[in-house]
């Protein structure tokens, strides 16, 4: 079983409410879930935080029968490995709530790979050649958990994987694209992402599949 975890919140600085706000009738964070859902063998949760604000986003995936787990607020790696300690699964993938555009393709491929490889952290972002908001990390549970006692400072705390690309270079191998993608923004953080990830959807529903669709769209965007 692949064991898909997606940090949401609710109190987005930039953009309060950006997972919630809607696209193509959806909320973004069940439009990134519904694409999710085509990776085959896959168990996808939420993992929120316990703060009343996020009652909203729990809300929402009791609604849609989507599984959930909240834990603490600030300490986002202890929220990763109290979801680990509940869940205990051998790896797990990591994905950020505010990115709809995820490529189902790019995560099969790295799951595969992690599968036969078995290395520590597959990440796409060590360094980063795919699009801002395609950023995948596949990482082996025991050693996640085996580092909390390291993360000690507040943005290790907040910043989960920031450890990792700090401390431990050598256990991480990076998926690249063959080329360099990663001046493109596919993320929400703003009002403006928003606008445009939402307009470019409306338009492309048929093709939001197509990485090289999508490349080509957003490259005239720079």
């Amino acid at each position: 079983m692949n064991y898909i975890f997606v940090q949401a919140r609710y109190n987005s600085s930039r953009l309060r409410g950006k997972v919630l706000k809607k696209i193509n009738k959806k909320p973004l964070l069940l439009f990134l879930i519904d694409r999710l859902k085509k990776i085959k063998k896959s168990k996808i949760i939420v993992l929120t935080s316990t703060i009343k604000s996020d009652d909203k986003i729990v809300k929402l995936c009791i609604k849609n029968s989507i599984e959930f787990f909240r834990s603490s607020h600030l300490n986002v790696y202890q929220r990763y490995c109290d979801a680990l300690n509940y869940y205990k699964p051998a790896f797990f993938v990591r994905i950020c709530g505010d990115s709809p555009l995820q490529n189902v393709t790019i995560i099969n491929k790295m799951i595969n790979l992690y599968k036969k490889k078995k290395f520590n952290i597959i990440s796409n972002v060590f360094p980063r050649s795919f699009p801002i908001g395609m950023s995948v990390e596949i990482i082996n549970s025991q050693f996640f958990l085996k580092k909390k006692k390291f993360i000690t400072n507040k943005n290790y705390k907040e910043h989960v994987t920031l450890y990792f690309y700090k401390k431990e270079k050598k256990n991480i191998f990076n998926f690249k694209s063959k080329k360099d993608y990663s001046k493109i923004n596919l993320s929400i953080n703003t009002k403006y992402d928003y606008e445009v990830i939402k307009k470019y959807i409306e338009k492309n529903e048929n093709t939001i599949n197509s990485f090289n669709s999508l490349i080509k769209y957003f490259k005239k965007k720079l």
